[in-house]
């Protein structure tokens, strides 16, 4: 366990004497051949959910974007700043990735801010609008499961975003083209911290279902 950065230098060092040296061919040929990774895994942010952890990847096997809620903002034709918005561009556009993942997960902290009532923070002002990504999920939460615990409603909650961003991801014209030829594949994937458990999400009956099924 990381406490400090003292360790987290440590665990480099670590890494230079060990880890590297083993994987030390496969990163030459990465440098030599160049990054050809077949999927892209939007993910959350939260420490506890590592994408090449709960995937067994190696390096250069997963193209990976991180933010908090594992949100996915809709296209918006402007040259503004979007860094979820440019990796999925690039991984589609440019490494010509086959496959999206969007892994929501459980105790996510993004959707059980949510149910906060936060006031206005200067400090964290990008966070707080952000967070406006997971409204429609909660309020679809809300509608369906209206006297439900609060476990209960959070849980839904989070499945219920995966769902949602997968909508808004097909609002990007370079994904809903791929999508539309058969080129590139969306996935919703849910999962339980508790149990290491990943569910997939079937947009058939609108459910999730334990996934390798």
């Amino acid at each position: 366990m990381k406490n400090n950065i003292k360790d987290i230098i440590s665990g480099y060092l670590d890494f230079q004497d060990f880890r590297f040296k083993e994987n030390e061919d496969r990163f030459k040929q990465l440098i030599n051949e160049g990054q050809h990774p077949k999927a892209l895994f939007i993910g959350c942010s939260d420490s506890r959910v590592v994408p090449e952890m709960i995937t067994d990847s190696e390096p250069g096997e997963l193209f990976i974007v991180r933010n908090v809620g594992n949100f996915v903002a809709p296209f918006k034709p402007d040259e503004d700043f979007h860094a979820t918005a440019s990796a999925i561009e690039y991984a589609v556009g440019v490494l010509n990735v086959t496959d999206i993942i969007i892994c929501g997960h459980s105790h996510c902290g993004a959707i059980e801010a949510l149910y906060t009532n936060l006031e206005f923070d200067t400090d964290i002002i990008h966070t707080m609008k952000w967070l406006e990504l997971g409204k429609t999920a909660k309020e679809y939460a809300m509608d369906c499961m209206p006297n439900s615990p609060k476990d209960e409603l959070l849980r839904f909650t989070e499945k219920a975003s995966v769902a949602f961003q997968l909508k808004n991801i097909l609002t990007y014209p370079i994904v809903e083209k791929r999508v539309k030829e058969k080129k590139l594949f969306l996935h919703g994937w849910y999962y339980d911290i508790r149990s290491g458990k990943i569910s997939y999400y079937d947009n058939k009956d609108n459910s999730f279902k334990p996934l390798g099924d």
